[in-house]
């Protein structure tokens, strides 16, 4: 009997890989609402490319995931403790902070997600 099969191309694999990361800058550009917005929509992009095909891909998205869910739980305790005037004075302050850290390692990410050698997948069903 013959056997089906699908071809996950590299192009494929390398855009896939890369999606998690530009929803991260994009929360940090945009950040109300899409932030929080994000957030929800993280979930799905996580569940649909971490058990991609290939695995570099979802690696990737795990590195990704890491770094903007470690960002918005850190912000619990901080807007927890935070004195009421907080978002009056300081709200674009912390948003500062979060872009410096979450753009500069999602773009460091991309670009080594560019360099890396990709190959084709092959998918038996």
């Amino acid at each position: 009997m013959q056997e089906d099969s699908k071809i996950v191309s590299a192009a494929s694999s390398r855009k896939a890989a890369k999606v998690f990361y530009y929803g991260n800058i994009v929360s940090m550009l945009i950040p109300f609402p899409v932030f929080i917005l994000w957030f929800g929509a993280s979930m799905f992009v996580y569940a649909m490319f971490r058990h991609h095909p290939n695995a570099r891909v979802g690696y990737y998205t795990q590195i990704a995931a890491y770094h903007y869910y470690g960002l918005a739980g850190l912000l619990v305790p901080v807007l927890t403790f935070a004195p009421g005037d907080f978002f009056v004075n300081y709200w674009m302050h912390l948003w500062g902070v979060c872009a410096i850290v979450l753009i500069p390692l999602s773009i460091m990410q991309i670009m080594k997600v560019n360099r890396e050698q990709w190959e084709a997948v092959e998918i038996k069903e």
